[in-house]
């Protein structure tokens, strides 16, 4: 019961929050403002959304090449349509219940590849630490081509003594986690350190992997999939089109953020990038159709690839 109830309430705060911002958003505008964003959505240059999408299908199936070296490594054999739709069902899963993406790629190479789960998933938790800090090397290149605007950003929407107290809170409980992991003797503390070591093989498969620089490599490529694709999409209205690489790589990041942390960045999204855009001198109204122009055409490729996929693995794997 409280399992179904978590998994509800995962669910559902992302939306209530996403129409949270929505109406919020909405409420702020004046009726010639939102006739605005209206006449943006009707001339925007749709083959830069094309092209856009079509790179971030590239970028899904460079992911799904990629996976492939680190299943090989653990000496299970995969293939590369397997792979890409377990990785377009993983994001499309993954706009309901956070992380269920994860779970269910593994699910699929077990059933259909047989390799083991904890092997699977091991491996997909490796992908996740390895993106996190490409994430982490974006925020650091952002902040230092874009110092005064991604201080002004935070310092606007956070007080420094909230952000100080934050970090302490953060490094307290980081303490803690590692204190408890290591000496704690409570039952749940050694089911999690057994799930831990189960995910062990996978999550080294990087370091050790025979092709760890192809992976290396194909990792960069996907992030740069990624950039472009910001990139192209920034030319769907004249007032984005302009924008210097600090801005797209700064704008590029808090999406990234904002995705993360809501689900599919329902909302949340459009919202942030507005809000990053005006320091850009680019006036609400343009960046809220700008942010919802990139978003909607990016979740249309999520849903169709992931439907597509649904559909199309049992058929492709009747044997």
């Amino acid at each position: 019961m409280k399992n179904q109830i978590s998994k509800w309430l995962s669910i559902l705060i992302p939306i209530v929050l996403g129409i949270g911002i929505i109406v919020y958003q909405y409420n702020k505008f004046t009726e010639s403002q939102i006739n605005e964003i209206i006449g943006y959505f009707k001339n925007a240059d749709y083959f830069y959304v094309v092209l856009a999408v079509f790179i971030g299908f590239i970028g899904n199936a460079l992911r799904a090449y990629r996976w492939k070296y680190m299943l090989d490594h653990l000496g299970y054999e995969s293939n590369f349509q397997n792979n890409f739709m377990a990785v377009n069902i993983g994001y499309l899963l993954n706009l309901t219940v956070p992380k269920s993406g994860e779970i269910s790629r593994a699910v699929i190479v077990k059933k259909y590849n047989n390799i083991p789960f904890d092997k699977g998933f091991g491996t997909i938790i490796a992908e996740r630490i390895i993106d996190m800090l490409f994430l982490l090397f974006f925020m650091l290149l952002a902040v230092v081509l874009q110092f005064k605007i991604v201080k002004s950003f935070i310092l606007d929407k956070m007080p420094l003594h909230l952000i100080v107290l934050l970090s302490v809170f953060a490094i307290i409980g980081f303490a803690a986690f590692i204190l408890i992991y290591k000496y704690s003797k409570l039952k749940i503390v050694a089911i999690f350190k057994e799930k831990i070591s189960g995910l062990k093989e996978g999550l080294l498969s990087i370091i050790h992997m025979k092709d760890k620089w192809n992976y290396f490599f194909q990792t960069l490529l996907i992030w740069l999939s990624y950039i472009v694709t910001y990139y192209v999409a920034t030319k769907v209205i004249p007032e984005t089109s302009v924008l210097s690489v600090g801005a797209i790589v700064t704008c590029f990041v808090v999406g990234s953020i904002a995705i993360a942390f809501t689900n599919s960045g329902f909302g949340a999204y459009p919202f942030l990038t507005s809000k990053v855009l005006l320091f850009y001198a680019i006036a609400e109204p343009a960046g809220t159709a700008f942010g919802w122009i990139i978003w909607t055409s990016q979740m249309l490729l999520v849903l169709v690839l992931g439907l597509l996929s649904f559909l199309l693995l049992p058929i492709l794997n009747r044997k």
